[in-house]
């Protein structure tokens, strides 16, 4: 299961977006990616690149592992560093399955996908002109309904 508000206190500071050599980048940590609202508030805030670093472990996450970047990725029409934990816990049974992965706006991999039980660098090249393009033709920003979502921010 998910446990992590047991364990951790969360913070608000908001979505930042940082300005660096390689673009506007985003972070989102492991368990937040279960839930859109800050994929697209780091959408809003401009990011081109939104790295998600997670220690995921084997079992039921890793069908999500597959689905919920991309998925982001096309959603908010930026490119996401998926990046998993890979290896055994000394102590415990976790198992990190690895498989990190780069995914375009159009919810592509870029690459290969790394391997699910060694470490591995995954570096790839990105062209952040396919963001342009794809909020060209699929328009999901401009076609927003900030007015339609209040019920969304209710506790």
């Amino acid at each position: 299961g998910f446990w992590e508000k047991f364990y951790f206190r969360p913070g608000n500071l908001g979505w930042p977006v940082f300005d660096t050599a390689v673009g506007k980048v985003g972070v989102y940590i492991c368990y937040d990616r279960h839930f859109p609202e800050g994929w697209r508030q780091l959408g809003l805030g401009g990011a081109q690149l939104v790295y998600n670093p997670s220690a995921t472990h084997r079992g039921l996450s890793a069908h999500l592992w597959q689905l919920e970047q991309p998925a982001a990725a096309v959603a908010n029409e930026y490119f996401v560093a998926a990046i998993n934990r890979v290896g055994q816990e000394e102590y415990g049974d976790n198992d990190f399955y690895g498989t990190s992965y780069f995914v375009d706006p159009r919810g592509q991999f870029v690459g290969d996908v790394a391997s699910d039980s060694k470490e591995e660098l995954v570096v790839r090249d990105l062209d952040f002109d396919l963001i342009d393009q794809v909020r060209q033709q699929w328009a999901f920003y401009r076609d927003r309904r900030p007015d339609a979502y209040e019920g969304l921010v209710q506790p």
